[in-house]
């Protein structure tokens, strides 16, 4: 477990700082707030300069306006939210129930089905830190990956 967050923590590190990433490790329930302000800031979505509590709202309002979160900014965030939100933010294809659908029960299943949710989960399970962090972190390695594959197959050498 320490490796798997040794290798994550400087992909991460962009948008967060060493504090915040402690902060998130020992958290016990993720809010929709912390989770929109980690997945926008590692996508380096927000805008450039905010840090603290305005990263936190302009995270969350920005993934609320996109219909990317469902629940309030301090509630907990589920599995299956947290899938949509990785899903939507990404903009990672799925297949066919979750391109007619788009919600957040098919995200899960999606991420199930590529194993970017590993271990013990039901779709309305709360989510602590340690294991947001694992699931983004994997997010982050699919992206990678898959960016090496279409490179490789449309002869990019980069």
């Amino acid at each position: 477990m320490p490796l798997l967050l040794f290798l994550l923590l400087p992909a991460l590190a962009l948008a967060q700082t060493a504090g915040e990433l402690d902060i998130m490790l020992e958290t016990e329930t993720v809010s929709a707030a912390d989770a929109a302000r980690f997945v926008l800031g590692a996508l380096q979505l927000l805008p450039p300069g905010l840090s603290g509590p305005d990263a936190q709202r302009a995270a969350f309002e920005m993934a609320s306006a996109n219909g990317w979160l469902r629940t309030g900014a301090d509630q907990a965030i589920t599995l299956q939210d947290t899938a949509l939100l990785i899903m939507k933010a990404f903009d990672f294809k799925g297949g066919l129930m979750y391109s007619i659908f788009g919600n957040a029960r098919y995200a899960y299943r999606e991420m199930l089905y590529h194993r970017l949710i590993q271990g013990r989960s039901y779709p309305n399970m709360n989510v602590s830190g340690q294991r947001f962090l694992q699931i983004l972190g994997r997010a982050l390695n699919h992206t990678g990956e898959n960016e090496e594959l279409d490179a490789m197959l449309h002869g990019d050498t980069g």
